[in-house]
């Protein structure tokens, strides 16, 4: 009587889980997308004020918006006692509160979907065999970093509702990094379900630099979210001097210096000003390297498609600081930051290769 084991040497077809590869990776890239729109929309919640519209958390209830004008004056009316009302939007009309409550609710109503189109397709292929067994731990864990997600959300809106007129930049940024990093990890995995390759990657150090641009995209991002808590955009709008000084005074004039790359509006901009220049460097040094070890490969391809794309949001990351942040430019930069991470996970996943698959044989 023959078993079955897992082996590289039958064909992909002989396994429900092999010949799911295609339909999982297909979903994934769903899901990612469904990330990109929320972060987005997110971006556009925190650039209107409009995070703080909604002062309860309800993850069922809170789907059903207010119906009736009974409903809508509730609502406002719990707005009302928050201090972003008394400070910021005294005399603000219902007309106004809507405008600001259909931001939120609608990136709370994606960030449900999100949660419903990962766990229900999770479950189905699960429980039908289409998953191959090294992909079930990675599953779980985005899943459980998705449901963290959640009650991270609310933690960055309760900070606002008490003494602040707007969320802690700390919990800000937060939210928004780890939003980045389950992409990252949704990405990575589809990324890895992609047919096998033999093409080797330039050298064995290009794979490691491949992993640290991931990473400085998403420091980066995590800079960007301070910028966006801070509201640090809105101020020293020149470039490429800042306060008239390639380096500004006043970096550290807060005690204990460490607070100055949190809470120093200056030094914070700073930062993530020295952040996009590293990743520049980086990037085009990694294009120029891949080019002369490997011209003409699909790698040598990637690295300089990461590069053109990290130089496009450079340009537009300057244009929204030059003219102080108008909203469409403040998104369109939000939604090149997040083009950047997806073209340098995609590009450093595959400097490591595909997974292999898991063929079953008869032993």
């Amino acid at each position: 009587m023959s078993t079955l084991a897992y082996t590289d040497e039958t064909p992909a077809s002989a396994t429900p889980a092999s010949r799911g590869r295609s339909a999982v990776k297909i979903w994934l890239y769903a899901v990612a997308l469904f990330i990109f729109a929320l972060v987005l929309v997110g971006g556009a919640t925190r650039l209107t004020e409009s995070g703080l519209s909604i002062t309860e958390w309800k993850p069922i209830h809170g789907v059903i918006p207010p119906l009736t004008t009974a409903e809508w004056q509730e609502e406002f009316a719990r707005y009302r006692q928050i201090p972003q009302y008394k400070e910021m939007n005294e005399g603000m009309t219902l007309s106004g509160f809507k405008s600001i409550f259909w931001w939120e609710w609608t990136h709370r109503l994606l960030a449900r979907g999100v949660g419903f189109v990962f766990a229900i397709p999770l479950l189905f292929f699960w429980l039908t065999g289409r998953l191959e067994p090294f992909l079930k731990p990675r599953l779980l864990g985005i899943l459980a970093l998705g449901g963290l997600q959640g009650a991270i959300g609310w933690w960055m809106v309760a900070s606002g509702l008490s003494v602040r007129t707007e969320v802690s930049q700390y919990r800000l940024a937060t939210h928004l990094t780890l939003a980045c990093i389950i992409f990252t990890a949704t990405l990575w995995v589809a990324r890895g379900l992609a047919r096998p390759r033999t093409e080797a990657p330039p050298s064995r150090g290009s794979a490691y630099v491949g992993g640290l641009i991931v990473l400085l995209a998403l420091v980066q991002i995590y800079m960007g979210g301070l910028v966006a808590g801070l509201r640090a955009g809105y101020t020293f709008n020149t470039w490429p001097l800042m306060d008239g000084q390639i380096v500004p005074d006043g970096l550290l004039v807060m005690h204990p210096a460490w607070r100055n790359f949190f809470e120093n509006v200056m030094t914070v901009q700073f930062m993530h000003r020295c952040g996009a220049y590293l990743l520049f460097i980086v990037t085009g040094l990694h294009a120029v390297a891949a080019y002369v070890q490997a011209p003409g490969t699909r790698h040598a391809r990637g690295a300089l498609i990461l590069f053109l794309v990290v130089t496009a949001q450079a340009c537009i990351g300057i244009s929204t600081l030059l003219l102080a942040v108008p909203l469409d430019l403040a998104l369109l930069h939000q939604a090149g930051g997040i083009t950047v991470l997806a073209t340098a996970v995609i590009h450093a996943r595959g400097l490591r290769g595909e997974y292999p698959e898991r063929r079953p044989a008869a032993v």
